[in-house]
């Protein structure tokens, strides 16, 4: 099924950011479009810094249905929605923004969800599991929630003592170590998080890998490259791998599903990333 022509009538939904033009949202959204012939289109808008808070109000003067909200607009975005989900509100942090019928504006988090979401495709249960996520960031204080949420024991290790306390409480029992204590919690853990940009390079990792083996499972967020340099080192130590591109699939289709109330079509958006 093809979408409809672009007319007056076609419904606007887009993702903000600053840098924002790399997204892959456009491709998946469009293709979802596409496949459920629905009338409507999705851009990349680039917003600088400092600027969320206005660009996601104007929701409501310019007709706009959605907003996927990147960084540095999360915070923003989260003060500039009349009403906040559960999940968005415990984390301060919006990454999808919903315009109401009655004129209000939604904002939630899909990361945690999308996340969890790309470990059950990998047949990997975290419930009540020992779990490190290494980084403190927004993507990290997702996971940690959502990990949580399912009862795993959650160990976060960051650069900066405060971020991992921070990061750490927003899971029940949550602890927080630096990143000199990897070596030694990697032996207590089944599940491995790698929730920093590093290895966006092809060529970095966050942690010496020797401690990894066939009990762990190992899951990095970043998507680009699909193989990390520590999914590679992980897979030669026998270990389950999980790459990015999993959250970042489920994550949009979560946000496609509350803009647009339509269930979404994975195997059109697995086929535009796979494209």
């Amino acid at each position: 099924m093809s979408r409809p022509p672009v007319t007056g009538a076609t419904r606007l939904c887009a993702v903000i950011g600053d840098p924002v033009r790399h997204s892959q949202s456009p491709r998946l959204h469009n293709a979802a479009y596409e496949a459920l012939g629905l009338d409507r289109i999705y851009l990349a808008l680039e917003v600088p810094a400092g600027h969320g808070r206005t660009a996601v109000r104007s929701m409501l003067d310019l007709g706009i249905d959605g907003l996927n909200v990147t960084m540095p607009h999360k915070e923003d975005a989260a003060d500039a929605c009349d009403e906040l989900t559960a999940d968005a509100a415990a984390l301060r942090s919006v990454n999808t923004v919903v315009r109401r019928e009655d004129g209000t504006l939604l904002g939630a988090s899909t990361d945690g969800e999308g996340f969890l979401r790309s470990l059950a495709d990998a047949a990997i249960d975290p419930a009540g599991a020992p779990a490190l996520v290494v980084g403190a960031g927004g993507a990290a204080r997702a996971v940690v929630a959502a990990l949580g949420r399912v009862g795993a024991e959650v160990t976060v290790a960051a650069r900066r003592p405060g971020a991992a306390a921070a990061a750490a409480a927003l899971a029940p029992g949550g602890r927080a170590v630096t990143l000199d204590a990897v070596d030694e919690v990697l032996g207590a853990v089944a599940l491995v998080v790698q929730a920093t940009p590093v290895g966006m390079d092809g060529s970095s990792q966050p942690f010496d890998p020797a401690g990894l083996g066939p009990d762990h499972a190992v899951c990095d967020l970043v998507y680009h490259p699909a193989v990390t340099p520590l999914l590679a080192a992980a897979v030669a130590r026998g270990a389950r791998t999980v790459g990015g591109i999993g959250m970042l699939l489920h994550q949009a289709a979560l946000a496609f599903e509350l803009h647009t109330g339509h269930a979404a079509p994975l195997d059109a958006m697995r086929a535009a990333l796979d494209g």
